[in-house]
C-alpha cells in the first residue's frame, strides 16, 4: 500500500515540476511575445487606465487627459492644440504616438525604469509609474508670433537658440488638432481620412519633415566654404566673375536678378543677392571642400533627432561643376528644411559653433523631480570665428542695406539673409520665400536667437523680394519676441 502512496506522490510531484516548468515557459521565455501579440488586449487596457504624463511649455501643460470611463480608460487632450501639433505630435489610441509623444513615451506613459522608486522595482512588481512629464524648450509668445504671422499659409518656422541650441519655436501650417485622433471609433478614423487626403497636408511637419530648395539663403553656406578654404581672402575686393555667368563645360548662362553683380565682392554678393558670384565661388571652392563644408553645418546627416527624427538635408556629394555651381546658390538638388536653415543662421551668430539643436529641455517624475536633462552640447565647428565674424557683419549690412530690411528691429543688432526658391517644372511653381535671421541686442552679450522662415504660398516677382516681403515680418515678430521675454 504504501509502495502505491509513494508512486502516486511521485507522479504528484511530476506534475507539479511540470506545472512549474510550464509557467516559467510561459511567464518568462514566452512573456514577450505574448505581450507583442495583437490578440492580447490586457497590454492596450493596461496601457490606458491611468492619464499620460504631461508636455510642458513655459512651465504649463499644453496637454491634458480624460477619463472616458471606457475600458481603454484615458484619452489625450491638447490645449491650443494646432498651434503645438508641430512640437507634441499625436498620442492616439488608433494610430499610435508620434514627435514627441512618440520620442518621450516611456516617460509620458509611465513604463521608463528610471521613473521608479528603486532599480527594477518596475521589473519585480510588474507595475507601472504615474507618467512623468516632459519640458520642452519652446517659448509660448515666440511659437503665437510665429504661427500667427505665417497666417495659415503653406510654411514653417523654426527658430533656435544660439548659444545653447535649445529650439524656441517650431511653427508648421495649416496645422491640426491632435485631439481629433485621440480615442478610438468613426469620428477618429474619419478625421484620419480627411486630414490625410487634405490638399494642403496639414499633419505635415514642414519644419523638421519637409525639405525645400533652400534658395539665396544657401549663400550663407557657400561663402564660409569660400572664406574658410581662402578662395576669398578680402571679402570687399573685386571677384573675377562676369555677370552673367558661364556654367561651367557648358553653354548655358546663369543671370542675376540684382544689379551691380559683375565682378562684384563678396560682400556685395551676399547684400543683393549675386547668383554669378555665389555660383562661381562654389566652383573655385570645389566639390569635395563644399561637401565638406556643408556637413559642418548639418547637411547630409540622416541621424539628427531632436528627440523626434529630422529629415535628411541634402547636398549632392557626386556632381559635374555646372551641377555645383547651381547647387552652391541653392538650386539644382540641394534641399533644405526650416530647421537646419535656422541652424546656419545659428552657427554665424555663435561665432562659427553650431550646437545641437534640442526640443526637450527635460525629462521629470510626476512629482517633479527630474529624470534627465539635455545639456547643451557643440556639434559641429561650422566655420572659423573670423569667418564668422566677417559673415555676421554681411548679414547685417542685408538688413541695414539690403533686401532684408523688413527684418530690421530699432535698437537690436539684425542680421539676414532673404532667398526665393524656384521650384515645379521650369520653375513653374510660385516661389518659395525664405528668410533666415539672428537678433542680438546692443548690450547683450550673446545673440538671443536665430530664426530660419519659408512661406509657401508666397508671391514674388523677383528673386529675393519675396523672402524680404513675406517672410521677413514673421521673421522680425519672432525675433521680436524672443528679446521681449
Amino acid at each position: 500500500m504504501i509502495r502505491y502512496i509513494r508512486r502516486a506522490a511521485a507522479f504528484c510531484l511530476l506534475l507539479l515540476v511540470a506545472l512549474l516548468l510550464n509557467a516559467a515557459r510561459v511567464q518568462v521565455f514566452e512573456a514577450s511575445s505574448l505581450d507583442d501579440n495583437p490578440a492580447n488586449r490586457r497590454i492596450t487596457i493596461d496601457r490606458y487606465d491611468q492619464p499620460r504624463g504631461n508636455i510642458l511649455v513655459d512651465g504649463r501643460s499644453v496637454t491634458g487627459s480624460r477619463d472616458t470611463g471606457e475600458q481603454l480608460a484615458y484619452e489625450r487632450t491638447y490645449r491650443y492644440g494646432p498651434l503645438y501639433a508641430p512640437v507634441t505630435g499625436y498620442a492616439s489610441q488608433t494610430y499610435g504616438t508620434t514627435l514627441i509623444e512618440n520620442a518621450e513615451d516611456p516617460v509620458l506613459s509611465g513604463t521608463d525604469s528610471m521613473l521608479a522608486p528603486f532599480p527594477l522595482w518596475n521589473e519585480i512588481t510588474r507595475s507601472r509609474q504615474p507618467g512623468g512629464d516632459v519640458v520642452t524648450t519652446v517659448r509660448d509668445s515666440m511659437q503665437r508670433a510665429a504661427y500667427e504671422g505665417l497666417g495659415g499659409r503653406r510654411g514653417a518656422v523654426a527658430a533656435i537658440e544660439p548659444t545653447t541650441g535649445k529650439i524656441l519655436a517650431l511653427v508648421s501650417t495649416p496645422s491640426y488638432d491632435p485631439g481629433l485622433l485621440s480615442g478610438t471609433g468613426s469620428s477618429v478614423t474619419d478625421a484620419w481620412r480627411q486630414l490625410n487626403s487634405g490638399r494642403t497636408q496639414p499633419m505635415l511637419n514642414r519644419a523638421i519633415r519637409q525639405t525645400y530648395p533652400p534658395g539665396s539663403t544657401f549663400k550663407i553656406v557657400t561663402a564660409a566654404a569660400a572664406l574658410d578654404a581662402e578662395v576669398v581672402t578680402d571679402p570687399d575686393a573685386s571677384t573675377d566673375t562676369p555677370s552673367p555667368y558661364v556654367l561651367p563645360g557648358t553653354s548655358t548662362t546663369l543671370p542675376d536678378e540684382a544689379s551691380g553683380c559683375d565682378e562684384a565682392s563678396l560682400a556685395e554678393a551676399i547684400r543683393v543677392s549675386c547668383n554669378t558670384v555665389m555660383a562661381h565661388l562654389g566652383v573655385q571652392v570645389g566639390l569635395e571642400g563644399m561637401v565638406h563644408a556643408v556637413g559642418r553645418f548639418g547637411f547630409n546627416d540622416t541621424g539628427l533627432k531632436i528627440p523626434s527624427g529630422v529629415a535628411k538635408s541634402n547636398f549632392d556629394t557626386r556632381m559635374s561643376d555646372d551641377q555645383l555651381a547651381l547647387s552652391s546658390i541653392g538650386q539644382f538638388d540641394t534641399t533644405a528644411t526650416p530647421l537646419q536653415m535656422a541652424m546656419v543662421a545659428s552657427a554665424v551668430a555663435n561665432g562659427g559653433e553650431l550646437m545641437y539643436p534640442h526640443l526637450v529641455d527635460r525629462t521629470t517624475t510626476h512629482g517633479g523631480s527630474t529624470v534627465h536633462t539635455t545639456g547643451s552640447r557643440s556639434y559641429h565647428r561650422a566655420m572659423t570665428p573670423q569667418t564668422a565674424t566677417r559673415l555676421r557683419q554681411m548679414m547685417i549690412d542685408v538688413v541695414q542695406d539690403g533686401t532684408g530690411a523688413n527684418a530690421a528691429i530699432d535698437g537690436v543688432t539684425v542680421g539676414g539673409k532673404t532667398g526665393t526658391a524656384q521650384h515645379g517644372i521650369d520653375n513653374s511653381g510660385t516661389p518659395y520665400a525664405w528668410f533666415i535671421s539672428w537678433a542680438q541686442a546692443q548690450d547683450a552679450a550673446r545673440p538671443a536667437v536665430a530664426v530660419a522662415v519659408v512661406v509657401e504660398d508666397a508671391a514674388a516677382d523677383r528673386a529675393d523680394i519675396s523672402g524680404g516681403g513675406s517672410a521677413a515680418p514673421i521673421a522680425r515678430s519672432v525675433m521680436e519676441a524672443a528679446l521681449g521675454d
